[in-house]
């Protein structure tokens, strides 16, 4: 899949407190959610989305972001093919970071990080 064929957004194009309606979804594994997340973030790994459908709201947008855009562009491509609408985040969360959006970990003593 090529990630320019998904409709997509870049970090500095997101507003700093997303709209009531919309969903910032992070498809990165376990390990790099625990490491640094953007606050808000709602988490589902790429590999377990199609199980969790019903997780997401059907309403309103999905921001979908990975660790640089191509997980999440393919994650973006499911979605909107099965009736979400669906926006690929651009340079994923190491942009996020790069541009100075906040950050929490899971991790305790560890300040949080994209890996």
């Amino acid at each position: 899949m090529n990630p320019q064929s998904v409709p997509s957004v870049s970090v500095s194009d997101l507003t700093d407190e997303l709209p009531a309606d919309a969903v910032l979804l992070d498809v990165r594994e376990d390990d790099e959610w625990a490491a640094g997340h953007a606050p808000q973030a709602v988490h589902i790994p790429m590999g377990e989305i199609a199980g969790r459908l019903g997780d997401l709201p059907q309403d309103g947008n999905l921001y979908v972001v990975c660790r640089a855009g191509g997980r999440s562009a393919r994650a973006t491509a499911y979605l909107n093919a099965n009736g979400w609408t669906a926006v690929n985040v651009d340079g994923g969360m190491q942009s996020w970071a790069a541009a100075g959006r906040p950050l929490v970990g899971e991790i305790t003593g560890l300040a949080p990080e994209i890996i």
